[in-house]
């Protein structure tokens, strides 16, 4: 099985329970780690053979800069299934963290796992 990863990758969108964080965009840390659907890009050397890392990390942000979400859990399944379903993935593994969300820590956060390994 062929895996691509983004780390590290920011996005901003509308995050949280309390009042200020549905009015004030954050920006959250996402690690990705996405199953290919076929390994053909490895001999064919064809980007159409590939899935495109910036289509994909492009496709979410555009997706959160719409939207809110109260919890983190509910926005790693939204981009899960955005992978999955948009990018025909059989198996994703997504981290999203929260920067300095709390005194004294650098991140909090949620991995999830969805879909098959082969």
């Amino acid at each position: 099985m062929d895996i691509i990863f983004l780390k590290e990758l920011k996005v901003t969108t509308l995050i949280g329970i309390y009042e200020w964080e549905k009015r004030v965009p954050q920006t959250l840390q996402l690690d990705l780690e996405i199953a290919l659907p076929s390994s053909r890009a490895c001999t064919s050397d064809d980007i159409k053979d590939a899935l495109d890392y910036a289509d994909v990390a492009q496709h979410i942000q555009t997706v959160l800069s719409d939207g809110h979400f109260s919890l983190l859990e509910t926005l790693a399944e939204h981009i899960a299934q955005i992978i999955i379903k948009d990018f025909k993935a059989p198996w994703v593994k997504v981290s999203v963290a929260k920067l300095q969300a709390i005194r004294n820590c650098k991140m909090v956060g949620i991995s999830i796992e969805r879909g098959q390994i082969k």
